[in-house]
């Protein structure tokens, strides 16, 4: 079937609802983003063939004293008067997930009606990946690079060895933590079945857990590693590269964070801030339109769930 270019704003509107897949650069918050899609979306919405003027009845008095009915156009209605046609307020949008100013990386962006979606999206707590890049040698006040140095240590006794069994230490206390929660002996058969049924998820969404994590790339004094996590918060990646420098005898600050993966949306298939535009939104829409559909454990999760610790 032949593709149909359509100039109607109005039809074009009855189709911007859904989520979109999102490149955030590093350096800008959520809210900047939110506002630069909003007004791309209402620039190119108002280029299109938007709605007439609304029209009014006139009766005139004509000169052989014969009422005169006619339409006019309602310059009430005049978009000189009322502005454009479409207004940043006309858009609703909600963000899948809550990333920092200092994270860079995939982001899920529900506009309109798939503001809905989107909170199906994040009620369910999908797993993300990260690529987070630390500094060793200095720690800073906020465990990012924008803040003050508070001290500074040597990194000549630090190898990628000694950063791996570290790192697969921290791995096997997160995985033993989920069974402690649960009240599971992680060496019994029920623990084996829990774990069988998928990923395992804290009741707490305000609870960090981390179900990976390795040592991706080593360039001393920078170190690159890779994290399979749910609730984390960008301040909370910063402990943890701090921590991972103290337990390596010196210190560290986080350079980089990077969001590479949420849930089954990829970073190659992310719209970069050049590409923020109605067109490469509503295309965007329907690439994850086809996710959902092939995946539908993104909106319902089949695993179990890990019981709070006042239970």
């Amino acid at each position: 079937m032949a593709l149909k270019l359509v100039k109607d704003a109005p039809t074009v509107w009855n189709y911007l609802n859904g989520v979109v897949n999102l490149y955030k650069p590093a350096g800008v918050t959520v809210q900047q983003v939110r506002n630069t899609i909003i007004h791309n979306l209402c620039r190119d919405l108002n280029q299109l063939e938007v709605r007439p003027s609304l029209q009014r009845v006139v009766i005139e008095n004509n000169l052989d004293a014969k009422l005169v009915v006619r339409k006019v156009e309602d310059l009430s209605d005049n978009v000189l008067v009322t502005g454009p046609r479409y207004q940043p307020d006309d858009i609703k949008c909600r963000f899948c997930a809550n990333h920092g100013r200092f994270t860079s990386g995939v982001i899920a962006l529900g506009i309109n009606n798939g503001t809905n979606l989107a909170f199906r999206l994040q009620q369910n707590r999908p797993l993300r990946v990260y690529r987070v890049t630390g500094f060793l040698g200095k720690a800073t006040e906020t465990h990012f690079a924008d803040s003050r140095v508070t001290a500074r240590a040597t990194i000549s006794h630090i190898g990628s060895e000694k950063i791996g069994r570290l790192l697969a230490a921290i791995q096997a206390s997160h995985q033993r933590k989920m069974f402690e929660l649960s009240g599971i002996d992680i060496q019994s058969q029920a623990a084996y079945e829990l774990a069988c049924k998928g990923t395992i998820r804290p009741a707490d969404n305000r609870l960090p857990m981390i179900y990976g994590i390795r040592l991706a790339e080593y360039r001393k004094p920078f170190f690159t590693i890779e994290i399979h996590a749910i609730n984390e918060t960008e301040a909370y990646l910063g402990e943890l590269i701090h921590e991972i420098g103290i337990n390596l005898k010196s210190c560290a600050h986080c350079t980089g964070v990077r969001c590479i993966r949420h849930g089954h949306f990829l970073l190659e298939d992310s719209l970069l801030k050049k590409d923020w535009n109605l067109q490469n939104i509503l295309s965007g829409m329907a690439h994850t339109n086809k996710l959902v559909n092939q995946h539908p454990d993104m909106l319902q999760q089949s695993s179990s769930s890990l019981q709070g610790m006042e239970e």
